[in-house]
């Protein structure tokens, strides 16, 4: 492995615009033991972000969390609840767009925001820092060769370089990023915020060997001292592999891993992009792709971990063995954790559910259901209305109490949405960025930004609007 390499922002102008393999763990700790139905304690989400403090190897004690600062968006869709909301924006209609910069590779990842850094992490394994007011290049780092598609059994991404987001600490002014490089083996590198020189690194992939059928695609969490990493298989879902949760310690490259395999027999994929969500005191809430069985196997579930993964409650939809048989997941998109211990997740048969997270329920115990469309990425909520990335368009769903029913749907995007102020901001698969009225879904804005990438979000900082598409980073405000 050779060192990362940083690259001189000098030159570097904005323009004005118009299922991945295993290595062993020493001393890592596995849990593959099927979860109860029940959980005890109940837990209430707030706004998590997480610093990293805990001993390196230790395994943490859960602590509540503090929100997030105003300006930062450190993880997927802004906090461990994965709500992607920020209660101020761009104006509705009031909108223009601010710089465009060029990066190098896809961009499946959905940029961050901390202070006035734009973080950007592509296919070719380069990690940007943007300024956030101009666009400028601030730094860059190049983590090493990518995967050739070719070179592995099946999938659709090509070169397979940064595919989950990375999570950011802004206490500690450190982001935390998996570069899949050739070899093939995946990286987890903790990079400075301020330089982007490489503090450590480490290999992070799960145990099993199946170093090219298994993907890192879902997004990172940091809490309690840990970097959780999640992995599932490739598009065509080839050859041998599993649902995997592997933990780091966040303050260096020593101390043990410790993991959790979704105890299928082959798949059940951790996969959604916005990753595991985590509640106030650490636990973790991820779903899981269909399994190979026929019967519930742990496939098409959301499940509870531990700080320490260790599972502790599930749900299922009561049909969950049939929808293995039809790769209907119910993982395509994760879990957001919602007021009152509240969650909400919505798959491929399009069926949403509202669970319990005291008690995620078993199999078909949801608290209510709502029939939407199928979806793919990751929701966002604010002031009681979920936002959710259906095929058929952004979706408003209204939570009363244990109650879902449809405000609106808006047919023209259909990529996983935000919220900024009064704003709704989406991709078209087409590379069309609207702003939607939160109240009525009615558009507001919209302006061509180049074809996303899969499952594209936008970020936001309560002043503008940061989108990767077409091979540009744009703002907008």
């Amino acid at each position: 492995m050779r060192r990362a390499v940083i690259v001189a922002a000098a030159g570097a102008m904005a323009m004005a615009s118009a299922g991945c393999g295993g290595s062993s763990h020493p001393a890592s700790s596995t849990s593959t033991s099927p979860p109860p139905a029940n959980s005890s304690p109940p837990t209430s989400p707030t706004t998590p972000t997480a610093s990293a403090t805990a001993p390196r190897g230790s395994t943490p004690t859960a602590r509540p969390h503090s929100a997030p600062a105003a300006a930062d968006w450190a993880t997927y869709h802004r906090s461990g609840l994965r709500t992607g909301a920020v209660a101020t924006g761009p104006a509705l209609g009031r909108v223009r767009r601010l710089w465009s910069v060029p990066v190098a590779g896809g961009v499946y990842a959905e940029p961050l925001v901390i202070g006035a850094r734009v973080i950007v992490a592509t296919q070719e394994n380069d990690v940007y820092a943007l300024d956030a007011a101009s666009g400028r290049r601030l730094w860059a780092a190049h983590l090493g060769a990518p995967v050739g598609g070719g070179s592995l059994p099946c999938g659709n991404v090509d070169p397979s370089g940064i595919t989950g987001t990375p999570v950011a600490d802004p206490r500690t002014g450190t982001l935390y990023v998996v570069a899949y490089r050739s070899g093939p083996r995946h990286v987890l590198f903790a990079l400075s915020l301020g330089t982007g020189a490489v503090r450590f690194k480490r290999p992070i992939d799960p145990p099993g060997g199946n170093y090219t059928t298994q993907q890192q695609r879902a997004a990172l969490a940091l809490s309690g001292g840990l970097v959780y990493v999640s992995y599932g298989g490739l598009y065509g879902d080839c050859g041998r592999y599993h649902g995997w949760v592997v933990g780091a310690p966040a303050t260096g490259p020593d101390g043990p891993l410790i993991d959790y395999q979704v105890p299928s027999q082959n798949e059940g994929a951790v996969w959604a992009p916005s990753g595991p969500a985590v509640d106030q005191h650490g636990n973790l809430y991820v779903a899981t792709g269909n399994g190979n069985a026929s019967s519930f196997d742990y496939g098409n579930a959301v499940i509870r971990l531990t700080p320490g993964l260790q599972a502790i409650s599930y749900f299922a939809p009561a049909d969950a063995g049939a929808l293995n048989t039809t790769d209907t997941d119910l993982g395509s998109t994760g879990p957001v954790l919602l007021p009152g211990g509240r969650a909400f997740i919505l798959g491929k048969s399009g069926t949403g559910y509202l669970l319990s997270t005291a008690n995620l329920g078993g199999l078909g115990h949801e608290l209510a259901s709502i029939a939407l469309a199928p979806a793919f990425g990751g929701d966002a909520y604010a002031a009681g209305t979920l936002y959710v990335p259906t095929i058929g368009g952004i979706a408003a769903v209204q939570v009363a109490g244990d109650h879902l029913s449809r405000r609106w749907n808006q047919s023209v995007a259909t990529l996983p949405p935000i919220v900024a102020g009064a704003g709704v901001w989406a991709l078209s698969s087409g590379g069309t960025l609207y702003q939607l009225d939160s109240r009525s879904g009615a558009v507001r804005y919209r302006v061509g930004v180049g074809e996303p990438e899969h499952f594209a979000t936008p970020a936001a900082d309560g002043r503008r609007v940061y989108v990767a598409a077409g091979g540009l980073v744009q703002a907008f405000g």
